[in-house]
């Protein structure tokens, strides 16, 4: 019995959920994200909630369950609220800059570090020692501040 998926998803009054063709998309004032879903789980969008239920008592369909509503809720939340990652330089001279869609990071090297921004994230930089990058896309976020922490 998955702990995660017996959990409902709230959906908030500004977003909207659709499930069409074996896929959630979920329309809120930050954008729109879709979710494939699997044959192993059933979805439904019922009073304000998307409950997610396994067919069947097989391993696929348990292991599925949780999965899918973490990113059912990863989808909802990424639209209306969105996703952010905060991370702060610590070193003597290290500086982060915004110079239109490019990081540029001063990370102890002999030049500068240029970092492209993905399209749907924003990045704010305070006190040059501290970047906060926003989006919906959680897994989007995540590996923008992998990517930016793995150029020191």
């Amino acid at each position: 019995m998955s702990r995660i998926g017996q959990n409902p998803v709230n959906i908030p009054d500004d977003v909207e959920v659709s499930i069409v063709n074996g896929q959630l998309t979920a329309k809120g004032k930050l954008g729109t994200q879709s979710v494939r879903l699997l044959p192993a789980v059933k979805v439904a969008v019922e009073d304000g909630q998307v409950i997610v239920r396994p067919i069947n008592d097989g391993k696929r369909a348990r292991t599925m369950w949780g999965t899918t509503r973490s990113l059912v809720n990863n989808a909802v939340v990424g639209v209306s609220k969105g996703h952010e990652k905060n991370l702060e330089l610590n070193g003597v001279g290290f500086r982060a800059n915004l110079k239109g869609q490019d990081l540029v990071l001063t990370l102890g090297f002999s030049h500068e570090v240029k970092y492209t921004i993905p399209k749907g994230i924003n990045v704010k930089v305070e006190k040059q020692t501290k970047i906060n990058i926003i989006g919906a896309d959680k897994e989007l976020v995540a590996k923008t501040a992998s990517e930016i922490k793995s150029l020191k």
